[in-house]
């Protein structure tokens, strides 16, 4: 099933002082951990990719599709999977090459039904990442946090990392080592 995702970002953040503003907040702590990805072009379908990721708590499979830069710009059509190396000798099998193999760092928080993730990525500066069930729901969130609306964007990553002169298309390997 497609789901359109409300997700905006605050990008350059302190992850320490991100965490105390959910504490204070009443935010519940769901999860640290490591994600992984391996992303795939779709040749024939602009602004859309395949993405395998295991979250550290499972493994989905999710074809994103940006059809605008809006807070409510990206569809996502998504499904659990059973193992992240078999789902990728799987999709080799069919013909789909890895384009890149990327992680990051996440800290998962539930703050009134959105989630909230305090993203790490190599080689940029951490950013907040928020998702709800709206746009409003994702504004009432920042607000909540004491955040300033201003600072949000809902640029993707691959915009995120060009922020920075960073074209991370070019990157095989985005790793920590």
């Amino acid at each position: 099933m497609s789901t359109t995702e409300f997700e905006a970002k605050i990008l350059d953040v302190e992850p320490g002082k991100i965490r105390a503003l959910l504490v204070a907040a009443g935010a519940e702590h769901v999860a640290d951990r490591l994600q992984r990805r391996y992303v795939y072009d779709l040749p024939d379908r602009p602004g859309a990719w395949l993405r395998l990721r295991d979250t550290g708590s499972g493994v989905t499979l999710c074809v994103k599709e940006i059809h605008s830069d809006a807070i409510d710009g990206v569809t996502e059509t998504e499904t659990a999977v059973g193992d992240f190396e078999t789902t990728n000798a799987l999709l080799e099998k069919l013909g789909h090459r890895p384009k890149a193999y990327q992680e990051n760092r996440r800290s998962s928080w539930r703050l009134g039904g959105a989630a909230v993730e305090i993203d790490e990525w190599p080689l940029i500066p951490p950013y907040l990442e928020v998702e709800g069930d709206s746009a409003e729901h994702v504004y009432a969130t920042v607000a909540a946090l004491g955040l300033p609306l201003a600072g949000l964007t809902s640029e993707n990553t691959t915009r995120v990392y060009h922020r920075y002169g960073i074209d991370i298309e070019a990157i095989a390997r985005l790793t920590f080592a």
